[in-house]
């Protein structure tokens, strides 16, 4: 940070490449290289003795698997030395109990990526007003969509700049996903007032001052007809395969054309929460929420043969239901929303905030008596009122009284414990 109150802010933009056929088969040729590359190193990292895992050697052998695996000469220099480095990194993390031990990817459960580490060697230049254009190592000039302006040109300089990118492909298409840095003021505190956040499913989200923001489907009744009739039509082909056959084109074809439409949905999804949150950012100065384990929540509860469990479909599809809410998401956008502005969000324990009566504190199992009608048993209050705005006041009493868990102006979620380190990594 400088004396004039600036800091540095790193962040990502993502925009949808339009490629031709050809530019797109090679970015799928340099993304399945450096997955190759991936697994090499991984098979290169388990045979080695461990006093020989080091980076030095690890750059060695991958020189000399590009000179002798001819596929792999696609993948430019530096894309296969960022392939290095985060793999080096992934085993950084596993060490210290941030992530489990890096594996194998597979070819069609892997994410296609490929990394230009220096922001020098794309040559940005905006075309007009919706498009740029951006110079890809060994695949060459291709056009972007400008959604957001870059500093690039003569807006471009060693405090605002772009510092790099990353070819991502996704069942929508390919898209490149910037690495921006840019120099910009130290914003005053949020002067705006406080609320709770209940989320849920039926109300996604309920503020503590009554306003509520919901949302529709994210597919058209056709497009959930049309996606039906996908799955059915997979689960058809799927059935006829004999064990170890391998799959079929039409039926890669469907899975493609189900990607698709689930990938629609959740692009959907993603700009209904990016409108949301910078709407409530910008009128809120602390933003309180529960600290939901989110991952326990969408536990199976199928159980084991000797005990069964119960109500196994109603406990999936409530599963669905909030992993589609994707509500980890939504505290993230927040967090660093609010933190550009000045804000704050703060967490809280999430038990009983959906008993307890927020006008007198009377907490009873009985009081929510349908998903949308609270009312207090206590003789003394009788309180009626909606459910979750009721659980959005309690929220932010917990907060202004003292039972916050995690500040958090400018992270997004607690780390998770760390973990020993496994022995077969040390």
């Amino acid at each position: 940070m400088s004396e004039r109150g600036l800091e540095t802010r790193q962040f990502g933009h993502r925009a949808r490449l339009a490629l031709s056929p050809a530019l797109a088969l090679k970015a799928d040729d340099q993304a399945h290289a450096a997955r190759t590359m991936w697994n090499l190193l991984h098979a290169w990292w388990q045979m080695m003795p461990k006093e020989k895992r080091t980076l030095a050697n690890a750059d060695a052998a991958i020189r000399q698997a590009r000179q002798e695996i001819d596929f792999l000469a696609v993948l430019p220099a530096q894309a296969a030395q960022a392939v290095l480095k985060t793999y080096f990194q992934a085993w950084k993390n596993c060490w210290d109990g941030w992530a489990d031990a890096p594996n194998f990817k597979a070819r069609f459960r892997t994410a296609l990526t490929v990394d230009v580490p220096q922001g020098r060697d794309l040559n940005i230049v905006r075309v007009h007003r919706r498009w740029g254009m951006a110079n890809l190592p060994k695949i060459g000039r291709v056009r972007f969509r400008w959604t957001k302006d870059l500093p690039v040109g003569k807006h471009a300089d060693k405090d605002n700049r772009i510092t790099g990118a990353r070819l991502v492909k996704d069942p929508l298409g390919w898209h490149i996903a910037f690495r921006v840095q840019s120099l910009e003021p130290v914003p005053e505190p949020h002067q705006g007032p406080e609320t709770g956040i209940d989320v849920g499913i039926t109300v996604p989200l309920a503020m503590s001052d009554g306003e509520m923001y919901g949302h529709g489907e994210w597919l058209t009744a056709r497009e959930q007809a049309r996606l039906l009739g996908l799955e059915q039509r997979a689960a058809r082909r799927k059935k006829h395969r004999k064990p170890g056959e391998r799959t079929s084109r039409r039926l890669h074809h469907t899975y493609d054309q189900i990607a698709g439409l689930r990938a629609k949905a959740k692009r959907r999804a993603s700009d209904w929460q990016h409108k949301t949150t910078t709407k409530i950012a910008d009128t809120y100065g602390t933003v309180v929420v529960e600290a939901l384990t989110i991952t326990n929540m969408v536990k199976s509860a199928k159980g084991t043969v000797d005990q069964p469990g119960k109500n196994v479909a109603q406990k999936s599809g409530l599963n669905r239901s909030v992993s589609g809410e994707a509500w980890g998401r939504t505290v993230t956008m927040l967090t660093y929303k609010l933190a550009r502005r000045g804000g704050t969000l703060a967490k809280v324990p999430a038990p009983n905030t959906s008993r307890r009566c927020s006008a007198c504190g009377f907490t009873t199992p009985g009081s929510r008596e349908t998903q949308a009608l609270f009312v207090c048993k206590n003789p003394d209050c009788g309180w009626t009122g909606n459910a979750d705005h009721n659980a959005a006041r309690n929220i932010l009493h917990l907060y202004r009284t003292g039972h916050a868990l995690i500040p958090a102006a400018g992270r997004a979620v607690a780390r998770r414990a760390r973990r020993v380190k496994p022995a077969t990594a040390r």
